[in-house]
């Protein structure tokens, strides 16, 4: 059953990728800067529904790439027989090509009908049906000579005409058969009408990813091809890899079955104001969002590194005094070309001093963000009593109220039992539905116009999402209180985001 994908209504269904551990913090993103409703998340997606135009979903920072929702559908049904499965993923296109053409216009609509993803074709062609068949022959005349090509990456492209199609695998063959044996029995009607429709010949490239069960039978390529031959047949559609107008965004796996088509040409995490890249800035807006920044406040950081940190909070939080401190000359340089690049010198400060000994009064910041790199440069067992100094000299120039904010290293999360007391277990208090035994789960956030109730707190986990909620048995560092925690991917590692606010301590009422 599809889910409903905006092919109707001044509101459009979109999803948004978001690298593992960040799809809480881009569900209340969409939500509050969007106003954006019917919003769920999976490991690696949110999807929502909003009226938003281009200019406000560009703002979105906590997302990678964010996508027109062309098709949801439940996982494709894996059986012994190839053609079956074959079938099974054209219907994707064959069941309702006429959402695809509305998908399209939406798409072109929103872009102001002036797609620049690629030039639309201009040549006038001839009877659409007639250049699809081409295209089918063609595809068969290449396939032997086209087998030696190697496949590069985990994306399929399909290509038509001079250098049409790229066929790598070995299944070739009897993939082309079947899928060409499908194709030439749909209905000839059916074919015309859908051609008709759509008045103009899109270039188009599906990019594919498969994933669970599936990607054990079939490659993202054969997925691939498939999907890219019947849209030549179905909606005489031309395949092009190096300039397409239109990218197809295809990810099957044991949850769902997505189609979407990218909003943008870039990713939305690709930020135009950052001159040298340092932390993802993904995980550095994560950790400002958590810092509860308001107006006026004094934000510290004091191991700014290249300032990413600094810079993702300045953009978003302006009226606010920063302060980065680093003991390493090339790193402030670099953070200085940054804060310039981005026109953030009357909001950044940067300043050489050590990390365990800040030329600060006590009790002056109001917040504290850092990215402690421990784990990457030095050994974690001669560590620990380093981040205790640390943590006390940020507790120091931290007064009664304000927060810290700090990413640790994976091995580093492990040995902070080592510098914290009191440790307390999970509070996992969300409602999770498990999909299958591998306990994947698919997350549903309230919608204050469908459910009688406040929306609850979206800081929980997920498959893929680890977190920690601090209840009354607190954790803390001397002063220093455990909120929360979050576990979130930065690519070839894991870490972990932690929250602290400073509490009254003991003797000092």
């Amino acid at each position: 059953m599809a889910e409903a994908s905006g092919c109707a209504g001044p509101s459009l269904r979109y999803f948004c990728t978001a690298g593992r551990g960040l799809e809480p913090f881009l569900l209340r993103e969409v939500r509050a800067r969007l106003g954006a409703t019917q919003v769920e998340y999976v490991s690696g997606k949110v999807f929502f529904t909003t009226n938003s135009e281009l200019s406000k979903l560009k703002t979105l920072k906590s997302g990678e790439r964010l996508f027109l929702l062309l098709k949801k559908h439940a996982p494709i049904s894996l059986s012994r027989n190839k053609g079956k499965v074959f079938h099974e993923i054209q219907k994707l296109v064959t069941e309702d090509p006429r959402c695809w053409l509305d998908i399209v216009s939406i798409w072109k609509h929103l872009h102001g009908n002036k797609v620049k993803q690629g030039n639309i074709s201009k040549e006038n062609p001839k009877s659409l049906k007639r250049k699809s068949e081409e295209e089918i022959s063609i595809i068969t005349k290449n396939q032997k000579r086209e087998q030696i090509l190697e496949t590069v990456s985990d994306e399929c492209h399909v290509e038509e005409q001079k250098k049409s199609v790229v066929l790598e695998t070995n299944n070739n063959m009897d993939l082309l058969s079947e899928s060409k044996t499908f194709l030439e029995d749909t209905s000839e009607s059916r074919i015309e009408k859908s051609v008709e429709s759509n008045n103009r010949s899109f270039n188009f490239r599906v990019s594919c990813r498969c994933s669970g069960t599936i990607a054990k039978v079939f490659t993202s390529q054969e997925v691939g091809k498939v999907l890219g031959i019947t849209l030549i047949k179905q909606l005489g559609w031309k395949a092009d890899l190096r300039n397409p107008d239109l990218e197809l965004f295809v990810h099957l796996n044991d949850i769902y079955s997505v189609v979407g088509i990218p909003v943008f040409r870039l990713p939305l995490a690709t930020r135009e104001y950052i001159r040298t890249a340092g932390l993802r800035s993904t995980v550095a807006w994560a950790m400002a969002s958590l810092a509860e920044i308001n107006a006026g406040a004094f934000v510290l950081d004091p191991m700014c590194g290249l300032g990413t940190i600094l810079l993702e909070a300045a953009k978003e939080w302006p009226n606010v005094h920063y302060l980065g401190a680093d003991i390493n000359d090339s790193q402030l340089q670099g953070a200085h070309e940054n804060i310039k690049a981005a026109g953030l010198m009357d909001k950044i400060e940067l300043l050489k001093a050590s990390v365990i000994a800040l030329p600060l009064p006590s009790e002056s910041v109001d917040v504290v963000i850092s990215d402690i790199p421990f784990g990457k440069k030095f050994k974690i067992t001669k560590d620990i009593k380093l981040l205790q100094n640390i943590l006390r000299e940020m507790e120091r120039v931290l007064h009664v109220g304000g927060t810290v904010v700090l990413l640790v290293s994976q091995d580093l999360h492990r040995h902070m039992g080592g510098c914290i007391s009191n440790c307390v277990e999970n509070d996992t208090s969300l409602n999770t539905t498990s999909g299958n035994k591998k306990g994947a789960a698919v997350v549903k956030d309230l919608n204050p116009e469908e459910k009688n109730q406040s929306p609850r707190s979206i800081s929980s986990s997920i498959t893929g999402v680890e977190t920690e909620h601090f209840n009354n048995k607190t954790t803390c560092f001397g002063s220093l209180a455990a909120v929360e925690s979050y576990g979130v991917s930065l690519g070839k590692t894991d870490a972990f985001i932690y929250k602290y606010r400073k509490i009254l301590a003991a003797g000092m009422q």
